[in-house]
């Protein structure tokens, strides 16, 4: 395998720097750091990365986790490890580039076009093109959080069948979106998984044993493991597939108590939370449009009037998402 001309034999790992720009002072070079493994075998060849947005770090602690543990000496194939692709973002805590552009609308890129595009172009051409898997590993935005969830395109029976590998309690059947990485990944035939779990700029210990577990999960599906590593449990849980989703929007501002929290099943019409002012007297009912389990809640209590405050998915089966939920609590807890 080559990447930015560099050759990684079977057997072999190594650190390679990518190319990406300098900043203004003409003196610092900015690189996209990634850890190439190579298996002594043939397999499958899968990236897995994170902080596409520069805030969302908790995928970094991960993905450090996983090129740690003594497993990765034993798989088939090739894992290309990328931490942080948005080394701009990551270095400012923020989640867009310089040029204020949203790295996951720049796809596929260009060698030639704006910061976003150029780095786009970088990641898609060493990394992605080179393999037949990936996982993208995301948090909520800023003040965001969410519940660990796959989203990913489930017309494809393997992706699908993936999807269901990873096990989260609930996967969401995605929309692709114009500019986005999976817009240029299914152009290209390769099975990519999008995990979500967290809140950007926050470490989450739960989430981190869920994407660390599903990632090797994954890895032993695509047959780059003969199996889970020995201090994983082998019990696993029933993963539901959302039929759609919704965000319950502040139809006032103020101040928002949450009476509703990650995970937790309501009902049409059952109150989510109580926005109020600094004043008595004033209250505002957040309310569920339909039946379903919160998979997003926003974190900061102060509320604008249209503010996203909590992400709802509908299923046809509740109480069957309720008893995986219990059993992913149980199986995180475990591990």
């Amino acid at each position: 395998m080559e990447i930015a001309e560099t050759i990684i034999n079977p057997g072999e790992s190594k650190v390679i720097k990518l190319k990406v720009a300098k900043l203004y002072d003409h003196m610092t070079d900015i690189d996209l750091p990634i850890n190439v493994i190579r298996g002594k075998e043939d397999g499958p060849c899968l990236f897995i990365s994170a902080a596409m947005h520069g805030d969302e770090i908790n995928g970094i602690e991960a993905i450090r986790r996983v090129l740690t543990h003594k497993a990765i000496k034993n798989i088939k194939g090739t894992l290309i490890a990328v931490p942080i692709i948005n080394v701009f973002g990551f270095n400012n805590k923020s989640r867009y580039l310089p040029d204020r552009r949203d790295l996951n609308r720049s796809f596929p890129g260009s060698p030639t076009g704006s910061l976003a595009s150029r780095l786009a172009h970088i990641f898609l051409t060493e990394v992605v093109d080179k393999c037949t898997h990936g996982i993208d590993l995301h948090t909520g935005a800023i003040h965001r959080s969410n519940l660990p969830q796959i989203r990913a395109s489930l017309n494809n029976k393997e992706t699908a069948r993936l999807a269901s590998c990873f096990g989260t309690p609930v996967i969401l059947n995605s929309q692709i979106r114009e500019g986005s990485l999976r817009e240029s990944v299914v152009q290209r035939d390769i099975r990519l998984l999008i995990f979500e779990g967290g809140e950007a700029l926050r470490f989450d210990k739960a989430v981190t044993k869920s994407a660390v577990r599903g990632i090797f999960s994954v890895m032993q599906a695509i047959g780059m493991l003969d199996s889970l590593p020995s201090n994983f449990t082998k019990k696993t849980i029933t993963t539901c597939v959302a039929k759609s989703s919704y965000w319950v929007r502040a139809q006032a501002g103020g101040i928002m108590i949450a009476k509703k929290k990650l995970g937790d099943r309501v009902q049409e019409d059952e109150i989510l939370g109580i926005i109020t002012d600094p004043f008595p007297g004033y209250n505002h009912q957040v309310k569920a449009k339909q039946s379903g389990i919160i998979i997003g809640k926003a974190e900061m209590p102060l509320v604008n009037e249209g503010d996203g405050l909590f992400h709802i998915a509908t299923f046809d089966d509740l109480k069957t998402v309720e008893e995986s939920l219990d059993s992913y609590e149980d199986l995180i807890v475990q591990n």
